[in-house]
């Protein structure tokens, strides 16, 4: 009867802080089964209850992979598995959200342009990036601490992206070795990194990814410290565990729950971001590393052309999936001054909200060369281990391959800006 207690006051404490949630508020990333929790109104805990209590009983929730008809279908089952605060970090923005939303929303002011008579019997996914071949331009993004979400964690998501063959790029915070991740991969991932604010663990771990067969470096550029992720900190305040159990106190103990910091001295670093960061770090890294050198954060169209005339490799079109800073606007958006300022010269990868084979077709035709994806492929992971990361890749490729044929554009190169009508604010 005790435990019976602790569960039901567990339960209540999610459901205020959902019910307090800018989150479910204004929608954010509620999809399926929970749009019926978009119709109240903030704060209504009771009405919050009487709906979650029918979802948390299985109610239109999928128990298996192959049950789901899109992405979506993962976000609850991963909200109803995970603790409140893991479930949090993956689910948050920053300040109210609407970042969050607005990189959803930016889907909806691009029309898709068909073509008929064309012979679509036959439809080609496949690119290259960086003279490498890809059967799929949808790319696994770095996502940290996957073990939060799945025992498995980023081993489950490697073996997925091998089944599946798609890219992956491992984040600095993984809870996963890159040496084992590649293994599980079986074949070379690309390194995300977060610098710290000191350059002899920079270093190393820049030397490691490249001892690793990493060929391409993801440097990212847009997260400051202590961004303000209100949701995040609402569902810490809900999650009653004792956290001392699986993370360290202390910044170095922080540290120390990601394998990329293994054998490092990490006293003297006090942040992973570096606050004066510039072009001649930018420089710097070039100089040190034989891997190719990737942006992540680039979202206009003048830094896309200090890229390009600092010798940068590829970028990558990113607001940190809306948990960066509060700018109100969506990355499909931010594309195509980026396109423009790149010239050509290099790839132009993209990622932020996308959960639709159209979506990622709009990105095709305003010039982006791959999409990642980070949110869904981890739902998949929470909810279903190995198999789900895999069901979300072969939903997106599915829907991907309907829209080409359906807008009658039988290869990625051939998804050219004619086949959008774009309608921005």
């Amino acid at each position: 009867m005790h435990n019976q207690d602790e569960k039901l006051s567990s339960r209540r404490r999610f459901v205020a802080f959902l019910a307090a949630s800018p989150l479910l508020v204004s929608g954010g990333l509620i999809h399926g089964p929970f749009a019926k929790l978009l119709a109240l109104n903030p704060g209504d805990e009771k009405g919050a209850q009487e709906a979650l209590e029918g979802i948390a009983q299985g109610e239109n929730l999928i128990t298996s992979p192959d049950q789901a008809f899109n992405v979506m279908d993962f976000e609850p089952v991963a909200r109803k598995v995970l603790p409140p605060a893991h479930f949090g970090y993956l689910a948050t923005g920053v300040d109210d959200d609407a970042t969050v939303r607005a990189n959803r929303e930016g889907f909806s002011h691009l029309e898709i342009r068909s073509r008929r008579m064309i012979d679509v019997s036959k439809v080609d996914t496949s690119l290259r990036l960086f003279g490498t071949p890809w059967t799929s331009p949808i790319v696994l993004a770095p996502v940290s601490a996957q073990r939060a979400f799945h025992p498995d964690g980023e081993i489950a998501s490697a073996k997925a992206a091998r089944a599946k063959n798609h890219l992956q790029i491992l984040s600095t915070a993984a809870t996963t070795s890159v040496e084992d991740v590649t293994a599980a991969r079986g074949a070379p991932i690309w390194q995300q990194l977060y610098t710290t604010d000191v350059w002899e663990v920079t270093r190393a771990i820049v030397k490691r990814a490249e001892a690793a067969g990493c060929p391409v470096l993801v440097l990212t550029v847009d997260l400051q410290p202590n961004s303000n992720r209100e949701t995040l900190w609402r569902a810490k305040k809900v999650d009653k565990r004792e956290c001392k159990m699986c993370h360290e106190e202390g910044f170095a103990g922080y540290l120390h729950q990601f394998p990329m910091f293994d054998g490092l001295d990490v006293s003297k670093v006090h942040d992973m971001h570096k606050t004066d960061m510039n072009w001649d770090f930018v420089k710097r890294l070039k100089d040190t590393t034989r891997m190719k050198l990737v942006l992540k954060g680039i979202v206009t169209r003048e830094d896309a052309q200090l890229a390009v005339e600092h010798g940068v490799d590829g970028v990558v079109v990113s607001n940190h999936g809306g948990r960066a800073e509060e700018t109100l606007r969506s990355t499909i958006e931010c594309l195509p001054e980026v396109v423009e300022g790149c010239a050509g010269r290099i790839p132009v990868l993209i990622d932020g909200g996308f959960r639709r084979g159209t979506d990622i077709f709009k990105a095709l035709a305003l010039g982006a060369d791959s999409i990642c994806i980070g949110r869904p492929y981890n739902w998949g992971l929470a909810a279903f281990g190995q198999p789900g990361v895999e069901a979300v890749l072969g939903i997106l490729r599915r829907e991907l391959e309907g829209i080409m044929r359906q807008a009658g554009a039988t290869s990625i190169e051939k998804i050219t800006r004619a086949y959008v009508v774009q309608h921005w604010r």
